[in-house]
């Protein structure tokens, strides 16, 4: 029953994979079409609205009383909807085909990770139109899932005794919250560094652009989200710390691991504290996000891969 219920789960991850794929597409399509209907209207978007002083807040505007329509948009993200369906459906089979929440080795946390990243993005669309960050979303998912299915697949196993607690459900979920935040702040200042480049080479380059929020826009959304996926990775922090009390006695034993998820929280409480006190903006805390979130894909690659600690549950 437990290969069958795993044969399921991978029968399940490649055909999201397939959907991923074409949605991916359909995205990319979506751009080359924005760039041969972009006009220099305005388009339905946030606007920076200052609220005294040097505080700045969010409010959404219909800058032009009338959303653009883009079918291949509309199409693609459908097709995500259904491919993560289909992506979750293989993340349950994998949970109970091994018995417990399928996250305890780099294959299953790859399977996981990357259904929650687009289940955020596909939440996230009933806060704000972030759309246009489905090639890179589904991108990113169809990289992960693909090396993961291909190079960290291990077989069902028992559990290592030391992650047989509650903790494992808790801080590894939230971690991979925390990181589908950053995955989104990311791309979002990936989004406004190509914005701010547009407008200040003034090139007719890139048209897509022009029916995107703009770079100050973008900047203030990436914050947004970052600050959220900080206060998740400040618990996991925390919860690490008294996890590894339970399990070691100590709380905390400068394991490759726990150093490189401090150095990750450091980054982006820089990134805060820059932002909201030395009054950073513009490409330099665009940078500092990418930045960061590169460090978390440092942190679950290289550190898992190469790296020895007592966090050593690759599985490989």
């Amino acid at each position: 029953m437990t290969d069958q219920l795993d044969s399921a789960s991978l029968v399940a991850i490649w055909s999201a994979m397939g959907v991923y794929t074409i949605a991916f597409i359909l995205f990319t399509l979506d751009f080359a079409k924005r760039s041969a209907s972009a006009q220099p209207a305005a388009i339905e978007g946030t606007r920076v609205v200052e609220a005294g002083g040097s505080t700045t807040t969010l409010e959404r505007v219909d800058v032009s009383g009338k959303r653009l329509s883009f079918k291949f948009e509309r199409a693609a993200l459908a097709l995500t909807i259904v491919g993560w369906v289909v992506h979750f459906a293989g993340v349950l089979l994998r949970g109970f085909a091994q018995g417990y929440v399928p996250w305890s080795n780099m294959f299953e946390f790859s399977l996981t990770a990357s259904a929650i990243i687009v289940g955020v993005f596909l939440a996230v669309q009933f806060w704000q139109n972030l759309r246009f960050l489905g090639a890179y979303i589904t991108g990113f998912a169809l990289i992960t899932l693909g090396v993961g299915t291909v190079n960290f697949y291990v077989d069902v196993k028992p559990l290592p005794p030391a992650l047989q607690s509650a903790w494992l459900v808790i801080h590894v979920f939230v971690a991979v919250l925390g990181t589908a935040f950053f995955a989104l702040g990311a791309g979002l200042s990936i989004m406004q560094l190509l914005q701010a480049r547009r407008a200040a080479a003034k090139a007719a380059g890139m048209r897509f652009l022009q029916t995107l929020p703009g770079a100050d826009v973008l900047e203030n959304l990436a914050y947004r989200v970052i600050v959220v996926g900080f206060v998740l990775w400040t618990f996991t922090l925390i919860a690490g710390a008294i996890w590894a009390e339970r399990a070691w006695g100590r709380y905390w034993g400068w394991d490759t691991k726990e150093v490189w998820t401090f150095i990750i929280w450091t980054i982006f409480a820089g990134y805060i504290h820059a932002r909201a006190t030395r009054g950073w903006r513009g490409s330099r805390s665009a940078w500092l996000a990418i930045i960061g979130f590169a460090a978390v894909l440092f942190n679950f690659t290289v550190v898992n891969l190469f790296f020895k600690g007592l966090h050593a549950y690759s599985g490989l």
